[in-house]
């Protein structure tokens, strides 16, 4: 693993992903991430086709098939196992993204300046890197020059970036409270029972394909089109410049 832009080092990137059905997701993550000089690692260790009762019952809760499909429980693992190899390499900082990542406008500078912020956080955090759920700090929560938030919920997994003390506590914790759900719900409950804390970056700098209607995704049955690309701009106009009117209760002050 090498830097994803220039002065910021050692930062791993893993893109959770299938071994069989999405070719053209590949595809296009090796070409973007060339275009933009960004050394990643595919995970697929938790593939659907690599799972069994022992390896489902080591790392989730004994109900887990009843509430999950194979897919979906498939997805969740490589998150894990991603945290693993963050742990095993000692990277002080990990981003993890779904194979479906659209880089929004000036993710760059951004990025950087994201990291300017992180420096000054407590370990043991993840950042929501994403839009995918179209929720942002209301305009009179956000400060200029400011660019993380606490927040008390995640806003999904699609793109986030974990530092070396969250993945510890969540593999510790892994031990005695085995996963019980889908990875975005996972992060809530962690975070609720003060495992992890949870910060929103914005402006965002990821989205997400299979949400913005121009792919599908892994664990859904929704196909890209341009009806859901349509509606999806219609949401992210509203959201962004009238909901943000409102408080956003998620976001804790400090």
């Amino acid at each position: 693993m090498t830097n994803i832009t220039e002065g910021i080092k050692q930062v791993g990137v893993f893109v959770i992903h299938a071994l069989k059905g999405y070719e053209y997701h590949e595809k296009r993550i090796v070409e973007l991430f060339k275009q933009k000089n960004i050394d990643f690692e595919f995970v697929t260790d938790g593939d659907a086709s690599l799972l069994n009762d022992k390896i489902i019952g080591q790392y989730f809760s004994p109900d887990i098939q009843s509430k999950l499909s194979l897919g979906v429980t498939s997805c969740t693992l490589n998150h894990i196992h991603a945290y693993e190899k963050m742990v095993q390499r000692n990277m002080r900082y990990a981003i993890v993204l779904e194979n479906d990542p659209f880089f929004l406008t000036h993710f760059d500078k951004k990025l950087q300046r994201t990291f300017d912020q992180i420096k000054q956080l407590e370990p043991g955090f993840i950042v929501s890197l994403e839009n995918s759920t179209l929720t942002f700090p209301s305009f009179s929560q956000t400060r200029k020059g400011k660019y993380l938030y606490r927040a008390a919920s995640g806003r999904m997994a699609g793109a986030y970036l974990i530092d070396l003390t969250a993945a510890k506590n969540i593999l510790n914790d892994l031990k005695n409270n085995k996963c019980h759900t889908v990875i975005d719900w996972w992060h809530n409950s962690l975070i609720e029972r003060n495992i992890i804390r949870m910060y929103w970056v914005h402006p965002p700098l990821f989205e997400q394909g299979s949400h913005n209607g121009h792919l599908s995704s892994t664990i859904s049955s929704k196909a890209s089109s341009s009806k859901r690309r349509i509606a999806w701009n219609l949401q992210k106009v509203y959201k962004m410049y009238f909901r943000r009117l409102f408080k956003q209760k998620q976001i804790i002050s400090e």
